[in-house]
Order: structure tokens, then C-alpha cells, then sequence
């Protein structure tokens, strides 16, 4: 079996639905993020101060390449590595892209109490949320080879993802 790479915009539930899909399967969860910034030996925002954001996107490609080799894993891809067709390129024939559809409402809910992401410190949050939905979610649908409703639980939708995978409990 090839992997299985979750996409989506922040909050939908990649890491959590993730997790539970690796956890029932007994496949190997990665977050995306979290394996760049080992390969790094920075976090995230550190990258983007140190390299900018083109820096960060270099990382993030090399990533989807290293990672699409492999087979087995259940991905949590950044929230925005498969807005760029060279990452989407990465995956596309060998693994299953699936998108976790969440409603923006949902999402700034999930999100309300969130300290980690510098985006949702700014005063404009709301804005630039919206702003960002809009133009990522027409390129999360390209890349999806299969879109999941993820505003259930995470359990639920773990399991809406496995059914359409027919992976085994």
C-alpha cells in the first residue's frame, strides 16, 4: 500500500485524524512540518526568519519528494505544501491525496484558543483566514484524489477516511 497523505487547511484535523488512522492501521504517522523542521533542526518560524519563505518552500518540496518515496504512512501535509503543483507532483499516480473538507466556521472554532500559529496572533486574523480559505481550497481540491466532509469528530472522520481507503481496523 502506498501512503496516505492528508491535506487541508489548519485545524481540519490532519494531525489528529492522522494519528488515529496510524494508531487503528498500525501504519506510520508523520506530520509534514514536524519532520522539516527535524531535518532543519528548527522550527518552522525559525526557517522562515532565517530563509523566507521561499527557503521554508524549498524544504517543504524537498519533503514531499523524500516522503513519497516511502511507502505505509499516513501523512499530515502542511497546510499549505499542496498548494503547489510541484509537491502535489510529488504524490500524484503512487499515493492517496486526501483532502479534509472542514468549513471555515468550523475551523476558526477549532482554532479559537490557538497560540502557536503566528497568523491567529495578528488583530486581523478573521480577514486573513478567510482570505487564505478562499484561495487555498480550489487547489486542495485539485489535489485531492478524495475529499472527506471532516467537520465530525476526529474519530469519525479517522474512520470515513479508512472506509473510503478500505484500510483495516
Amino acid at each position: 500500500m502506498n501512503n496516505i497523505v492528508l491535506c487541508g487547511f489548519m485545524g481540519c484535523g490532519k494531525s489528529t485524524v492522522g494519528k488515529i488512522i496510524a494508531r487503528k492501521t498500525g501504519k506510520k504517522f508523520l506530520d509534514m512540518d514536524k519532520y522539516i523542521e527535524q531535518k532543519a533542526g528548527m522550527s518552522v518560524s525559525d526557517i522562515f526568519a532565517r530563509h523566507g519563505e521561499a527557503g521554508f518552500r524549498d524544504m517543504e518540496h524537498e519533503a514531499c519528494n523524500e516522503l513519497s518515496a516511502q511507502s505505509g504512512l499516513i501523512i499530515a501535509a502542511g497546510g499549505g505544501a499542496l498548494t503547489f503543483e510541484r509537491n502535489v507532483a510529488e504524490f500524484r499516480g503512487k499515493d492517496t491525496v486526501v483532502l479534509l473538507d472542514v468549513p471555515l466556521e468550523v475551523i476558526k472554532r477549532r482554532l479559537k484558543n490557538d497560540t502557536r500559529r503566528p497568523l491567529l496572533q495578528r488583530p486581523d486574523k478573521d480577514r486573513v483566514m478567510a482570505e487564505l480559505y478562499r484561495k487555498r481550497m480550489p487547489l486542495y481540491l485539485a489535489a485531492a484524489d478524495v475529499v472527506i466532509k471532516g467537520a465530525a469528530t476526529p474519530m469519525k472522520t479517522a474512520c470515513l477516511v479508512m472506509e473510503r481507503q478500505d484500510l483495516k481496523k
